[in-house]
């Protein structure tokens, strides 16, 4: 048996289809076929960036000393330069964490929302989402889908109901190019109602459900259990402090 992990709420948004049927096939080719790896080390970079202004050529340094894997070296670096760039500019009068919250879609089915870190600049709080995926960004529907529940969950904190809400967008624009920074200010998102959005939830559960039951019928293959490892690069410690 192979078990489904809920998705956050960028990647509820990321696989949601106008088909259940569509829903469910991607949850479980993701599932047979993980990632060899995530961007959590990239979270870490923007925070010191931002708080510590660790300087670029000491992250990098960093990277390719802990990252000995050359494709996952490659990906990280590739982001370095307009992540640094964008934080490393700004002068924040706080820098702070905030815990992750929950969004209840279904029945025992909670999807979890949680920026990187939020900060002040002048009185104003901004609360960055950054999105490292380099291909395949959000579509206009499903966009819009997670501003409407990010911030639906923001209006449920006093302290985040007023903060700026930006998207800090990775992506190429297509495979010739390479990464840009596109900062999105999520005001200017055409959000859905709670009738559309209860509908295109209701989708949604139904095809991660129908994934989690035609999963508990799958074995995971003697070599997959014997090699795979998600390797998670938030451990690693890239840099002194």
């Amino acid at each position: 048996m192979i078990k489904l992990r809920v998705p956050s709420v960028q990647h509820l948004a990321r696989h949601w289809y106008d088909s259940p049927k569509k829903i469910e096939d991607e949850f479980v080719k993701m599932a047979m076929n993980p990632p060899f790896f995530n961007y959590n080390a990239l979270n870490d970079i923007a925070r010191d960036s931002l708080l510590f202004k660790v300087p670029e050529d000491q992250i990098i340094k960093g990277i390719k000393e802990k990252e000995k894997r050359k494709r996952v070296q490659k990906i990280l670096l590739e982001v370095v330069p307009l992540l640094h760039g964008h934080f490393s500019s700004v002068q924040p009068d706080f820098v702070n964490d905030i815990a992750p919250s929950f969004y209840p879609i279904g029945r025992d089915l909670r999807i979890p929302f949680k920026s990187v870190f939020i900060y002040g600049v002048g009185g104003q709080i901004y609360l960055p989402w950054l999105i490292f995926w380099k291909y395949n960004p959000l579509d206009d529907r499903q966009l819009s889908l997670f501003v409407t529940l990010a911030r639906e969950i923001l209006r449920q904190d006093p302290e985040l109901e007023d903060a700026k809400f930006e998207i800090l967008d990775f992506s190429a624009v297509n495979p010739k190019e390479g990464r840009q920074l596109r900062i999105v200010d999520t005001a200017d998102i055409h959000t859905f109602n709670s009738k559309e959005t209860a509908e295109m939830l209701a989708i949604f559960v139904e095809g991660f459900e129908r994934a989690e039951a035609r999963l508990k019928e799958v074995d995971i293959p003697n070599k997959r259990k014997e090699t795979e490892v998600v390797v998670d690069i938030s451990q690693y410690q890239l840099w002194d402090k």
